[in-house]
Formats: structure tokens, C-alpha cells, sequence
């Protein structure tokens, strides 16, 4: 990677802050692999926009193995512009107050990384589970770690899980390895969504669908599919179902198949009235940005009592044999359809970026006077 100036002005020399008053913000590098196709994005995207009216913020590009010859995500290019920021490869050398690499399974098949990063705090947001169901790993995260660990100059570094399920799963991976140098963040590292709520449907309908990116760990198998999405339903939806269409003869014909991508989110859902988000058993959501987007249309969503904790009680959890159950029972009483949708789009509105923006600067800064006071 070739070196690059930053893209956004650094504080203002000591003397100068000391005469206007002005309280020195911190500066912040987030270093990303921007290519990522699902929720890594999207949680970007919207962290772009709610800290960069807040603190020096530069974004710095992975350029990985992972993703070789796919375009940078068009929500972080969009919310880039929204914030009057470049994406710029990263330097030589990443020096800010505090360095946030997002998602470090994005280093697993790299053998070295470039930059080297001199920060007070490194922060490591574990998008993706350290571990999954059984205990094994989600992804080589001892190399992943490495590589990061190998290029940092000092200062504290930090997990920061992206939920309370997320959490459990570094915490356990943390206890088997002991891994030296690495701490727990005390706080999570959360979602950032800006909701503009749609009221349920008084009058909800047998209409199922599911959304995601079209990878063999966001789908069960065949047999639970069928049966999460059978032919007495209305409608059975799949947005990202390109592995589905590649092989239709091996699918029930009464459902809809669209590629990932073909369709806006918010237009597929608006044609549905449950969400029913089962993955594959050995794998598990750390958060689930399709869930949020459902929850925010004004859909009842039913998933994995895992995946459904990290929302709280409006999110049906089940083991997957219950859903023409749960369903039933919500088309037939529309006011308890109503009630569950909307608590859960109370408790999603702890992901607001007024309710998240102060948690993560308080990661990012833990102790801005103290600081401000040494730079004075």
C-alpha cells in the first residue's frame, strides 16, 4: 500500500487551543476492509456518519485477499460523501489517538499486515463470532489477532464485541487461548441505526421472506428451509437466493427467488409481513443487521433464540419448528402481531446515534480531560 496524506485537518496547535478555548477532538483512523458485501458495511456506513461531526475522523482502506476485484460498498461510498471524507490506502505508518480495524476475519488469509499503527488505544470490532455453536473457531482468529498485534506500537488494545451474543463467543475464545496483549473492551461496540419506524400492519397476512447475503452459513438446510417456508403459505420470498437459482430444479416452485442485491431491502420487505431468518445450525449471526431492517419496516421477525436475545423479547426466538405456529398464531390475533412488532422497534431505538454515539466515544476517549489538559 502506498503512503497518502490524511484526509481531514488536525487539531490545532496547542497554543492556538489554548487561546480560542476550543477542546481538542480526538483523532480517529478507521481502517476497514470496505468491500465487505453484508452487515460489516452497513454498520460502516453509519458509524462514518454519526462520529465524524464529533471527532478528527480519516478512513483507511484494507485492501484483502478476501474481496480481490469487488467495488468498495456503495453505503460506505455513499456515506463517505455524506461526510465530506475520502477513502484513502492506508499509510505506512496509521497514527491517530485511537485506530478502529473493523473485522479482522477480513485478514484471514493474508500473511502480513502493511501498515503500522501508533495509536493510544487500538480497538478490534469483532464483527464476525470468534467462536460457533460447539465451541470451534468461526475463523482463524489467533492469526487474524497476530497480524494486527504484530503491527502496533504500543498503547492499549482492545475487543469490542458488536453485541452481548458477539461478546460471549471472544470472551470464551479469550479464555481458551489466554491470548497475551488483548482486552475485553468493557463496553460494546454497537450497531449504529438511524430508524424512521413503519407502523405494523393491522391486518397481517401469511407472507414470509428472508433476506441476507447468499453465502452457505446464512442458510439452513434444504429440509428446514422447506418447512420455515411452506406451499400453504401466502408468499415465501428469498432475497440473495443465488445459490437456489443456480439449482431451481432442486427447490419448492412456490417460492420466489431474487439474487442478492436485484431488489432494495425496504422494497422486498414491504411485500412481506414475517421475517423467518434461520442460518446454518454450525453458525450463528454476531448481530444481524437483516433483523434490524425488518424490525424498522414493521415486520415480525422469528430466529434462533441466539440471534433473537440480542433484540429482546419483540424478536420471537425458536429452534425453527415452531414458525407456521408462531405465525398462525399472529395472522390471527393482529393486535398481538402489533404489540410484539412495536416492542421491538422500542428496544431497537438503543441503536439510535444519540444513544450510541457517547458509548463509543467514551471507548475511543476514555479520558478526554485528562487528555486535554496534557495537550495543553
Amino acid at each position: 500500500m502506498t503512503g497518502v496524506a490524511w484526509n481531514v485537518g488536525w487539531p490545532a496547535p496547542a497554543a492556538a487551543r489554548r487561546l480560542s478555548g476550543v477542546r481538542r477532538r480526538p483523532r480517529v483512523a478507521l481502517l476497514v476492509e470496505p468491500r465487505f458485501p453484508g452487515g460489516t458495511s452497513g454498520a460502516v456506513a453509519a458509524e462514518i456518519r454519526a462520529l465524524a461531526p464529533h471527532v478528527n475522523l480519516s478512513v483507511m482502506a484494507l485492501a484483502t485477499s478476501m474481496f480481490r476485484d469487488r467495488p468498495v460498498h456503495p453505503e460506505i461510498a455513499r456515506a463517505l460523501d455524506d461526510a465530506g471524507l475520502s477513502l484513502r490506502p492506508a499509510p505506512p505508518v496509521v497514527r491517530a489517538d485511537a485506530i478502529v480495524l473493523h473485522n479482522p476475519s477480513a485478514l484471514k488469509f493474508e500473511t502480513a499486515l502493511a501498515p503500522r499503527l501508533s495509536a493510544a488505544r487500538t480497538i478490534v470490532v469483532t464483527h464476525e463470532n470468534f467462536t460457533r455453536p460447539g465451541g470451534h473457531e468461526g475463523f482463524d482468529v489467533g492469526h487474524c489477532l497476530g497480524l494486527v498485534a504484530g503491527r502496533i506500537a504500543g498503547g492499549d488494545r482492545l475487543l469490542a464485541p458488536v453485541s452481548a451474543a458477539n461478546r460471549r463467543t471472544v470472551a470464551d475464545w479469550l479464555t481458551a487461548r489466554a491470548e497475551p496483549g488483548w482486552t475485553l473492551a468493557g463496553g460494546d461496540w454497537p450497531n449504529i441505526l438511524d430508524p424512521a419506524f413503519v407502523a405494523p400492519t393491522d391486518r397481517p397476512r401469511d407472507r414470509r421472506g428472508r433476506h441476507s447475503r447468499p453465502g452457505p452459513e446464512k442458510f439452513p438446510g434444504l429440509a428446514a428451509l422447506r418447512a420455515q417456508f411452506p406451499p400453504h403459505a401466502e408468499r415465501c420470498a428469498i432475497l440473495g437466493a443465488d445459490a437456489f437459482l443456480a439449482d431451481r430444479e432442486a427447490v419448492p416452485g412456490h417460492w420466489e427467488l431474487l439474487p442478492f442485491g436485484t431488489m432494495p431491502v425496504a422494497e422486498f420487505l414491504a411485500g412481506i409481513d414475517f421475517l423467518v431468518h434461520f442460518t446454518n445450525p454450525l453458525w450463528r449471526e454476531s448481530f444481524g443487521r437483516a433483523i434490524a431492517e425488518a424490525i424498522i419496516a414493521g415486520k415480525l421477525v422469528i430466529t434462533d433464540p441466539d440471534t433473537a436475545a440480542s433484540f429482546g423479547p419483540g424478536v420471537i426466538g425458536d429452534d425453527g419448528r415452531g414458525v407456521d405456529a408462531i405465525v398462525a398464531r399472529h395472522v390471527a390475533d393482529p393486535v398481538r402481531y402489533a404489540a410484539t412488532v412495536r416492542r421491538a422497534q422500542a428496544d431497537l431505538a438503543r441503536h439510535r446515534p444519540e444513544a450510541v454515539v457517547p458509548r463509543l466515544l467514551a471507548l475511543l476517549d476514555p479520558q478526554p480531560e485528562a487528555r486535554r489538559h496534557a495537550a495543553l
